[in-house]
């Protein structure tokens, strides 16, 4: 039984369903959760919690991610990325100019209001987007506030005067909840274009970079020479995000039963989710109590 985080190179074409379901084979583990859903045909970092690890799947979720894509200007589809229809064509006869696309990238950073594609799993109502787009329902699409870090242009534009199209490669670094092909349609609408995302792929979430991750076969290989532990991400790596306090053994018996504490039992007041250890393991995640403001209360029991 493995206790952490596994960061996976999903590949294109596997749902994230499929590759905890494929996880769940190779390591004889049904304790197994993602921190993240990746579309099919985007390929990347997907982090995977294993035994006490799926515990951190909620406040991993809430965490900043980093893709690097294309965009491509001339036509959108309706789903905003290559594998749709195409709803609009105008010709690219001449490539913007890089001031004019590093201006317009530039203004989209900060937090913006997003509307998400109609091909999306957003729920409105009890139903996902994509459902009323099968069924042809109309429906109002919420607004949702994002906040992107940074959006930056990696390469020259790319006419194609056969195809009046032009493209370019681009970084983000973006907020949960971000729709990065929807970013990517509204960066062409700024400069005139109809446009879709016609590349994706996810460097970096959960606190995990696309270095530490290891695909499906390599899983599946250390599995078989018994060494996959040494690349698992443990419990105290991973809430190396928040702050620590050390415990003594007192103290310990109490955290380990999950007893409520006054706000000011460790000294200073606990304000924030804090990860508490005793002799370098942690024990438990605890946090202001929500309807009692002089007492603190677990978040997390590892």
């Amino acid at each position: 039984m493995y206790h952490g985080l596994l960061p996976i190179w999903k590949e294109k074409g596997l749902t994230s369903h499929d590759v905890v379901f494929k996880l769940r084979k190779i390591l004889r583990m049904k304790r197994i959760g993602h921190t993240g859903t990746l579309d099919p045909d985007v390929e990347g970092v997907l982090v995977v919690c294993l035994g006490k690890g799926t515990k951190l799947v909620e406040t991993l979720m809430d965490s900043d991610k980093v893709y690097r894509g294309e965009v491509t200007f001339g036509f959108a589809t309706d789903t905003e990325d290559a594998s749709g229809q195409i709803t609009e064509r105008t010709r690219v006869t001449q490539s913007p100019s890089i001031e004019s696309i590093d201006q317009a990238m530039a203004s989209m950073v900060g937090e913006i209001d997003q509307v998400p594609p109609m091909y999306s799993a957003v729920k409105v109502n009890g139903m996902k987007l994509y459902e009323y787009t099968r069924q042809n329902i109309p429906v109002e699409r919420p607004v949702r506030r994002v906040t992107i870090r940074s959006f930056q242009r990696l390469s020259q534009p790319l006419g194609d005067p056969v195809e009046g199209t032009c493209k370019f490669n681009f970084e983000v670094c973006c907020s949960k909840g971000t729709y990065v092909r929807t970013l990517a349609v509204d960066l062409a609408k700024q400069l005139g274009y109809p446009g879709h995302m016609s590349q994706l792929v996810r460097l970096e979430t959960s606190g995990c970079q696309a270095e530490q991750a290891l695909t499906l076969e390599e899983v599946e290989q250390l599995q078989a020479s018994d060494t996959l532990a040494t690349r698992i991400v443990s419990l105290e790596q991973a809430v190396q995000r928040f702050p620590q306090r050390m415990l003594n053994e007192e103290d310990a018996v109490k955290i380990q039963h999950g007893q409520v504490l006054p706000r000011d039992y460790f000294g200073t007041p606990l304000s924030e989710p804090t990860a508490l250890f005793y002799q370098d393991k942690v024990l438990a995640i605890y946090q202001p109590h929500p309807q009692k403001p002089d007492w603190i209360k677990p978040m997390i029991m590892f």
